[in-house]
């Protein structure tokens, strides 16, 4: 399975960002897909948000309602809405992709600065 992470950027806080995962390659019915973070002085990857093709969701206890997970089952595409960003936001952002085995995208950076 590849991944392809589109998104991030720079952003105040406040403000918006939209990251995109598509998925490719040896896609099974039923899977899991989402996305993960690691933030400065964090060690690990933390749940932001997934959802699964049963569109079972789940968030990170930070998101509190300022992030949104959707997909697109026709394209193997989630995307992650999130709204109302603040500096503790910022960090790398990896999509994640789970059936009876586990991938990760690249990652791709989201810095939420004034």
């Amino acid at each position: 399975v590849q991944l392809v992470e589109s998104g991030g950027g720079l952003v105040q806080p406040g403000g918006s960002l939209r990251l995109s995962c598509a998925a490719s390659g040896g896609i099974s019915l039923v899977y899991v897909m989402g996305w993960y973070r690691q933030v400065p002085d964090n060690g690990g990857r933390e749940l932001v948000a997934t959802i699964a093709t049963t569109d079972t969701i789940q968030y990170g206890d930070f998101v509190n309602g300022r992030f949104i997970i959707s997909r697109d089952a026709a394209k193997n595409t989630v995307n992650l809405q999130m709204n109302n960003l603040e500096t503790g936001d910022t960090g790398v952002y990896y999509c994640d992709f789970r059936n009876w085995s586990e991938y990760w995208g690249q990652g791709t950076g989201v810095n939420v600065s004034s």
